[in-house]
Order: structure tokens, then C-alpha cells, then sequence
């Protein structure tokens, strides 16, 4: 599935690069040619950054696993994960790398989520039979991953303050809203693929009081003003990610484990497990390079702008898809669309408000997937692709919705 999705989007830069030319701009291939070269040095940049992080991580995550912590975690989620990873016997320390990677994605730790991610694939890979096929739950676990709730998007706060803002934090319950939709439609969409019942009861009762907490969260959240929600943001970020660590080295002291030599034994791995990285990010960011650098995207928005034309809908939202076509793709190039709109259009207007939630209320589906595949040398994601692409699909059109409900 992943190798026909990589061949569409060269076909489709290629189809685009034609009707460029046609049309008379030889540019384009200049421009396919640079977005090429300075996606295969991003690619590189990006494992290299990786190195010091994913070194820390698994050095943190070997002393979480010999102290018994990571058995701990496994059963914060374990009644709600279980139902929905059959495969997984119950217990597993999978089921705590998916929780720690889970959490450190509601309170928006991204130092920390991908290191705790690869280590929940490469935890879940033990339980796959296959080297070459992702396993259920492997797929559950990216579709999860690539759609997760953020409860407190920061980076879209400030960059809405920096633009000038009044009330750069306004967007925080769309947001939230919005990004709840794209995980509820991703597992809904992996249940179907994978046969699993969401309406049982040991998985619904878990489900509702999680969700009440995290409304309890959004509502006491949402009452509080711009600076003091950043702060707020602030301090739990921080804190958290300083609780984990100081919270392992103590729980590993306790047990009376040799810290010093298991956390290098444990962190030995980071740097080679980046290095791994680099083929499958070359691979797909190159991909996504040639589908910038052609125009293709801006073809979709032309015919997406003809359509809604024809069937005499409001025009403005589709100011803003760049951002959310893009963010499926590039992180850094949503950004940059984002950026753009509220730059053109004002940062208050409809059209930036609206990117904003895209901004916050998606994630980096083909990143995410070639990362974590790479991590344990996987090539086929299977339904995993389409399943992550849906509900990225959810929560654009509810962050279309919510706009209009919000701001008119």
C-alpha cells in the first residue's frame, strides 16, 4: 500500500510538471529539482537531530523497563488498549511504551513523543510475525499516533502571538474539538478495517471517563486568559518532562538497580536507530518535495475553489487549505502556509483562524509513518496509510465546521 501511495505522488508531480510546462513555465523544473535536494538535506538533518534525543530516551526507557515502571504505565491505558490490540498479551511492556507515547502527544512533549514512539513500535514488533508487514496493532498504534489529541497546541499560541493577536489562545477549544474528531474517526476507521467491537464494555467505560476527564480539562482550561494558558502550558510541559526523568532515575535508585551502566546500555541505541531513519525519510520527503516544487497542490486548490464555486458554497475557507493539505505532508511547510495566510489575510481574519486549527488539529501522517516504520525496518504500513489519511480528513472537515460555527 505504502509503495503505491509513494508511486502516485510522483505521478502526480509528474502530471503537474507537464501541465506546468504546457503552460509555458519552464521554472518549475528548477524548482522540483532545488525542493529535491533540500528535502534529502532535511532528511539528514532531521535523523542527526534525532541522535542526542533518541539517546536520552532509550537510555531513560532501559531503566523505566528493569525497575518495573513501564509495567506500571501499561496499566493506565491497558483496560482500553487490550480491547483494541487483541494481539497483545495483557501485561505486555507494550502496552506501557504506547501509554508514555500517548500522554507525552496530549501535553504536546514532541521531544519526547517520537523517542517513546519508536520504542512502542519496536516493543509491539515483538509480538509481529511478520519483517516486512506491519501488524494490527502496529497499524492501530500509527493511525492513534498520526491523529492523537493534543490537549494544549503551544507552538500554534505563539506563533499567533507573535503575529500580533490579541487573544492568540482563542483557538484552544476548536482545536481541541477538531483533533478529538480526527482520533474518533481514525479509530473508528481502524475498528471497521480490523473487525473490533467499540462497543463493549470494559473498552466504552474506560473510554467515557477518560473523555470526561479530558472535558473537565478543556473546560477549566478555556476559562482561563491568553498569558496564563501559555504559562499553564508552559509549566506542565516542563514539569512533565522533568517528572519523567527524575521519576525514572529515583524508581530505578529504589529498585536498586546500576543506573549509570543500564542507561548507557539502553542509550548505546540511539544513535544507530537514527541513522536507520535516514533511507525512509530520504524516501518519502524527496516524494513530498516533488509534489511541492510542481504546483501540484495549488491545481487541487483550483479545482477545489471550482467545485465549491459550482455548488454556491462560501469561497473563504479555501484560503486556508494550504495549511491543511500540506500538513499531512510537512510539518515545516504547514507551518509556513499558516504563516502566509495570516501574514495576507490578518491573524484574526477567518482564513488565519481557520489555519490555526488546522495547524493544531492534524499531524504529520507520512512523517509519522515513515519514521516509525523505519524504526522497525518495515515497508508496508498496510491499512494504517488510508486509515491516518481519514481521519486527517475528520479533522479538517470539523475544523472547516467548527470555524464557521466560532467565528462566522
Amino acid at each position: 500500500m505504502l509503495n503505491r501511495f509513494w508511486a502516485g505522488l510522483w505521478i502526480v508531480s509528474f502530471v503537474a510538471i507537464g501541465l506546468q510546462l504546457f503552460a509555458g513555465n519552464s521554472a518549475v523544473l528548477g524548482d522540483v529539482v532545488d525542493s529535491l535536494f533540500s528535502m534529502a538535506k532535511l532528511s539528514a538533518e532531521i535523523a542527526i537531530g534525532l541522535v542526542g534525543i533518541l539517546t536520552l530516551w532509550m537510555g531513560l526507557m532501559a531503566l523505566a523497563e528493569k525497575s518495573g515502571l513501564v509495567q506500571i504505565f501499561a496499566k493506565i491505558l491497558e483496560p482500553i488498549l487490550a480491547p483494541l490490540m487483541p494481539t497483545i498479551p495483557r501485561g505486555d511492556k507494550a502496552f506501557g511504551s504506547v501509554t508514555m507515547n500517548l500522554m507525552a502527544n496530549v501535553f504536546g512533549l514532541d521531544n519526547a513523543a517520537t523517542p517513546l514512539g519508536i520504542k512502542a513500535m519496536q516493543d509491539l514488533q515483538v509480538h509481529n510475525p511478520s519483517d516486512v508487514n506491519a501488524s494490527p496493532a502496529q497499524m492501530l498504534f500509527l493511525v492513534l499516533n498520526s491523529s492523537s489529541v493534543t490537549l494544549i497546541p503551544i507552538t500554534v499560541f505563539l506563533f499567533r502571538a507573535q503575529q500580533g493577536a490579541p487573544n492568540p489562545a482563542e483557538v484552544f477549544v476548536p482545536i481541541v474539538l477538531a483533533t478529538c474528531a480526527s482520533t474518533l474517526v481514525g479509530l473508528i476507521a481502524v475498528s471497521i478495517v480490523q473487525r473490533i467491537n467499540l462497543l463493549q464494555w470494559r473498552l466504552l467505560l474506560p473510554l467515557v471517563g477518560f473523555l470526561s476527564v479530558l472535558a473537565l480539562i478543556v473546560v477549566s482550561l478555556a476559562n482561563l486568559a491568553s498569558e496564563q494558558l501559555q504559562q499553564v502550558s508552559t509549566l506542565t510541559g516542563n514539569g512533565a518532562v522533568l517528572a519523567l526523568v527524575f521519576g525514572f532515575i529515583l524508581f530505578a535508585t529504589v529498585k536498586k538497580l546500576a543506573i549509570y551502566e543500564v542507561f548507557i546500555e539502553g542509550a548505546q541505541g540511539g544513535f544507530k536507530q537514527a541513522i536507520t531513519l535516514i533511507p525512509y525519510l530520504v524516501a518519502m520527503l524527496i516524494a513530498i518535495g516533488a509534489l511541492r516544487g510542481s504546483g501540484a497542490l495549488d491545481y487541487l486548490l483550483d479545482a477545489l475553489g471550482f467545485v465549491v464555486l459550482l455548488l454556491g458554497g462560501d469561497l473563504r475557507f479555501i484560503d486556508a487549505m494550504p495549511t491543511a493539505l500540506m500538513k499531512p505532508f510537512s510539518g515545516s511547510g504547514a507551518r509556513a502556509m499558516m504563516l502566509e495566510t495570516m501574514h495576507t489575510y490578518g491573524v484574526d481574519s477567518f482564513q488565519a483562524r481557520l489555519a490555526a486549527l488546522f495547524q493544531g488539529s492534524t499531524e504529520t501522517t507520512l512523517y509519522v509513518i515513515a519514521v516509525y516504520l523505519g524504526a522497525v525496518r518495515l515497508k508496508n504500513a498496510g491499512h494504517a496509510l488510508w486509515c491516518g489519511l481519514l481521519a486527517d480528513v475528520g479533522g479538517i472537515t470539523a475544523a472547516i465546521g467548527l470555524a464557521y460555527w466560532f467565528y462566522g
